[in-house]
């Protein structure tokens, strides 16, 4: 007997205790605007994600129109989503743009090894390349790495 189609894919990510638990999450802006790729949201990012104890970030990559990040849970029982909502709430306090929005949600997916999270780090990194923003993945300025996000 077949099982029924998802209308919508499954939410939520297990934290497993037979190992690690990191995420791949894109996030984009509502109607794809330009906005994210600049020195101010980046520096307001960073700062947000570091001062984080609910997950940790590890790399990412901004583009003008959305972002990808590797995360891991950290020292609270907050939910990703929860956790995703906050940040994106407090982007949009601080940065005081009135058309300057998130798109609802994220998309997410847990990484099940070690070679799937090189492949999708190479895959982000290269982004602004494939966009034409740059000619090398090590020129994009709107990259780093917080955390480091270890595959045991």
């Amino acid at each position: 007997m077949a099982l029924p189609e998802r209308k919508r894919p499954t939410t939520g990510v297990v934290v497993s205790s037979d190992g690690p638990t990191i995420v791949f999450v894109t996030v984009c802006t509502k109607d794809r605007r330009r906005w994210l790729a600049t020195p101010q949201v980046h520096a307001l990012l960073r700062t947000l994600w570091a001062d984080s104890r609910a997950w940790r970030v590890g790399r990412y990559v901004l583009m003008p129109d959305h972002l990808h990040l590797f995360c891991a849970p950290g020292v609270s029982d907050i939910s990703l989503a929860r956790w995703v909502k906050y940040w994106k709430a407090q982007v949009t306090h601080h940065h005081r743009v009135a058309d300057h929005q998130w798109q609802a949600g994220c998309w997410d997916t847990r990484l099940r090894t070690g070679e799937s999270y090189e492949r999708k780090w190479d895959y982000v990194r290269n982004n602004p390349v494939r966009q034409q923003l740059v000619g090398g993945a090590k020129d994009w300025p709107y990259q780093g790495e917080l955390a480091v996000l270890p595959w045991y």
